[in-house]
């Protein structure tokens, strides 16, 4: 008689239904003892199929007595069970093995975190950031579950979905500067957004959950000590409406600098940047600032570019060592590059990253084209003062705008006096007129043209948001993938179009839903304020096929918030790493913690079995042992009984 287990069994249901059948044979066997004697029908052997190698035992009963019998049916279910228990918690620990070869989806997740959050899950955590901006107030609800104890890794934070699946975020308007002179409201403003974010954070976690309130553009305006005052009622008043893990350095006006940091961080983080890499992934040589530290090979990070109406940030990661030729020099590049580490230890440099950040106010496509117009209205009257033919002064003769669409008429209005314009649609001479305005210092457009971090364009990616991705899709419809060359010539042909054709095209809905008529007004301009920014000013070379324009990555729109409260949680997994070293000290010695590593789970196991087996031989020698006393008292008996014969 056999019994097979030719799989693992997963769970505590299935070890059950094992012993149920193991002792169903046991009971068979012995009734057929009574049938046949035989040593083939008194033997079981059990085949364990689940192990690294196949283990099995035989085990006859002919030559047991019942008190021996039951000895061994409590230990051959006591191997069964540890044998089962150990390979069930490997299986856990490490899961299903790879395929030499297979490539893992490492977004495979990114649907669940589509899905609705399950709020009845007590092991997720939460976290919520408010973004204090100039026009209005934003509230994101975060969670992560628990980290997985690789101080190399770090925690899965996304945003909470309502039961809708929709994100939990919420904003109103104005913004919180215009609290400056009445800071004592400041607590009741947010009231809305904290409330909203309460009822959506389970209750019994709102003592855990950390709250940051971060203002940008609109309280940097403000003096400190209007700023101060505001951040004061918060600190004072939040603590006493909301139960919240808050305290004063929860609460700040950050700079444009880590605004910045924060976006690079949330899209980097998106995209799977900070992990580690695979064989396909592009990789590159990271110089730290450690001494005697060698450089680190990891996945390539992407730069980010975006162009909003009336500022321009760029944010990427200088991998190699920096070296500067003068201190004012150093001086500038201390403004503008940020050395943080994202792990949860400092003693590692696995997650320091070093990223060149800055922002050029004036720079955005809508303050560009404004300070294009005021040179020309300028240097126009300028001219006419001492010129009979007043060009651009009158309808008859308007001033020849090679940025704005063929045959479109358009006027700018400075003080008194208004210049007229007419579309010329020369994109090449646009490019010209427009470059003066990058404000080139030494070659660079680097603030004050002192230092700009070098780019590795050979081993580098970027993507481009917002403006980037408005001009290339809403008309021109080419977004995604940059291409110099396909670019600038649609471009031109665009400005060469007449502008009743591009209002005909307009109404026939042949461009996005998001083009208007301001859109097809300045296209020409902005297209070509894209092109020399990237070209003239950051120094993109025409060849370079690394640049995406995007507006949302997968699927999703990535605010700075996400990476202010990965940069902020960064040193939680140390609490949950603490708590599994605590654990690890209690004597419960059957956790996956504990049989960490497999060859510890091998000489485990060998132990157990050697130790079965051991005691098996030994019950077997005591049996010998007594079966020849009893042969030699029978054979007694029977020399006895023939001397009493007559």
């Amino acid at each position: 008689m056999k019994v097979v287990v030719e799989s693992c069994y997963k769970d505590a249901a299935e070890t059950e239904k094992l012993i149920r059948v193991v002792l169903k044979h046991w009971a068979d066997l012995e009734e057929n003892l009574l049938e046949d004697p035989s040593p083939t029908a008194a033997t079981m052997r059990i085949t364990l199929s689940c192990l690294p190698a196949s283990w099995y035992c035989s085990v006859s009963l002919l030559s047991l007595n019942c008190a021996t019998k039951q000895r061994l049916l409590f230990l051959l279910l006591l191997f069964i069970t540890s044998v089962l228990l150990l390979a069930t918690y490997q299986r856990q620990l490490w899961g299903p093995q790879r395929r030499p070869g297979a490539r893992v989806n490492k977004y495979l997740s990114l649907q669940e975190s589509m899905e609705a959050t399950d709020i009845l899950n007590s092991a997720l955590n939460y976290g919520i950031v408010v973004d204090c901006g100039s026009s209005g107030s934003r509230v994101f609800v975060y969670y992560w579950p628990p980290h997985n104890g690789n101080p190399h890794t770090l925690l899965d934070i996304r945003q909470m979905r309502d039961s809708d699946s929709k994100p939990v975020v919420k904003k109103i308007k104005p913004g919180i500067s215009t609290l400056a002179n009445t800071p004592t409201k400041a607590s009741d403003y947010l009231e809305p957004l904290l409330s909203f974010a309460a009822a959506h954070v389970p209750e019994s976690k709102h003592k855990e959950t950390p709250l940051y309130i971060l203002c940008t553009a609109g309280m940097r305006l403000l003096p400190e000590s209007q700023q101060a005052a505001i951040l004061e009622d918060l600190v004072m008043d939040v603590p006493l409406e909301f139960d919240f893990l808050f305290s004063r350095s929860h609460a700040e006006v950050i700079s444009g600098k880590q605004e910045g940091v924060y976006a690079w961080i949330g899209i980097n983080f998106v995209l799977g940047r900070f992990d580690h890499p695979d064989e396909e992934d592009a990789t590159v040589e990271v110089t730290t600032g450690s001494e005697n530290q060698p450089p680190i090979s990891r996945r390539r990070t992407v730069g980010i570019m975006d162009m909003g109406g009336a500022s321009l940030q760029i944010a990427y990661e200088v991998p190699g060592a920096i070296t500067f030729s003068s201190p004012q020099e150093e001086e500038a590049g201390k403004s503008v590059l940020a050395e943080f580490n994202l792990g949860c230890d400092v003693e590692q440099t696995q997650h320091v990253y070093r990223v060149y950040v800055t922002t050029f106010l004036g720079f955005g496509s809508n303050m560009a084209r404004q300070r294009y117009e005021d040179q020309l209205a300028n240097s126009t009257i300028s001219k006419n003062r001492f010129l009979t033919t007043e060009t651009g002064l009158s309808e008859e003769k308007p001033y020849l705008d090679p940025c704005l669409p063929v045959s479109m008429s358009d006027t700018i209005t400075r003080g008194n006096h208004t210049v007229y314009l007419r579309g010329r649609g020369d994109w090449s001479q646009c490019q010209e007129a427009v470059r003066p305005f990058l404000g080139l210092h030494n070659g660079t457009m680097s603030p004050q043209g002192i230092y700009q971090a070098p780019i590795n364009f050979s081993n580098s990616e970027f993507y481009g948001f917002s403006e980037f991705f408005y001009c290339m899709e809403d008309v021109l419809r080419i977004g995604g993938q940059y291409n110099s060359v396909k670019y600038a010539q649609t471009a031109k042909e665009y400005c060469t179009t007449k502008w009743s054709t591009l209002k005909q095209r307009l109404d026939n809905q042949l461009f996005s839903q998001q083009a208007d008529i301001s859109r097809l007004k300045y296209q020409c301009f902005k297209s070509a304020w894209m092109y020399e920014v990237l070209h003239s000013g950051f120094r993109f070379p025409s060849d370079y096929s690394s640049l995406k324009t995007a507006q949302l990555v997968y699927d999703k729109e990535v605010q700075w918030t996400l990476g202010a409260i990965l940069f902020k949680t960064r040193f939680l997994p140390l609490r949950d790493l603490q708590q599994e070293s605590l654990r690890q000290g209690h004597p419960g010695w059957l956790r996956p913690s504990f049989v960490y590593n497999h060859h510890l789970f091998s000489l485990c196991l060998l132990v157990v079995v050697l130790a079965i087996l051991l005691y098996i031989l030994r019950l077997r020698r005591i049996h010998q042992r007594e079966l020849r006393q009893v042969e030699v008292l029978d054979l007694l008996w029977v020399e006895e009984g023939e001397a009493l014969l007559p």
